[in-house]
């Protein structure tokens, strides 16, 4: 098998695009984190603590933070001014096959509905494409979660026969399904 990907982007990662800027998190987001992942729909679909209170955005920060200086996963605000989070994508090297990375991202509920995860998504999976040498770049979603499957529609991601993906989350298994950028393979 192929050496797993690290992602290594520069000391400080920004990326703009389609109205969007998107930033590294830092210690002024904590109120941020906590607006936008203290929410029923982010506990339902993501695997973030919850409640998500002040403790648990400096500890996923932190965690954001340590994964970043191992190369392991990269998490950007989405913002439209450079500065507000409104919402967050990820880009982490998949745990099923460590040749593909995988994409994901959760919207504050006060930011929903302007396509904002569909434009993130773009960016990153743009940024994934042409630095991280991955074979795929992929989504693995919730066969219930519509929100995401039109983020992955909208996107140019196609649903692959690949068998599901079984993950725990808080005390639960759930499924998943991976969804692949059709116009890309290494």
């Amino acid at each position: 098998m192929d050496s797993p990907l690290t992602l290594a982007p520069p000391p400080y990662l920004r990326l703009e695009g389609e109205g969007i800027h998107l930033r590294e998190w830092s210690e002024d987001d904590i109120p941020a984190l906590v607006a936008l992942y203290d929410d029923p729909e982010i506990a339902r679909w993501t695997p973030v603590a919850s409640p998500f209170d002040t403790m648990a955005a400096q500890f996923y920060l932190t965690e954001a933070q340590e994964a970043r200086a191992q190369g392991r996963k990269m998490q950007l605000a989405i913002t439209t001014d450079g500065v507000l989070p409104q919402g967050e994508v990820l880009l982490f090297r998949s745990k099923t096959d460590e040749r593909d990375v995988e994409i994901a991202y959760g919207v504050g509920a006060a930011h929903r509905g302007k396509g904002l995860a569909s434009r993130a998504v773009r960016l990153v999976s743009a940024y994934a494409v042409r630095h991280t040498g991955a074979r795929r770049v992929v989504l693995c979603i919730e066969e219930d979660n519509a929100a995401s499957i039109a983020v992955a529609r909208s996107t140019g991601f196609a649903l692959t026969d690949d068998a599901p993906v079984l993950r725990a989350s808080r005390g639960r298994e759930i499924t998943l399904r991976t969804w692949r950028l059709a116009d890309h393979t290494a």
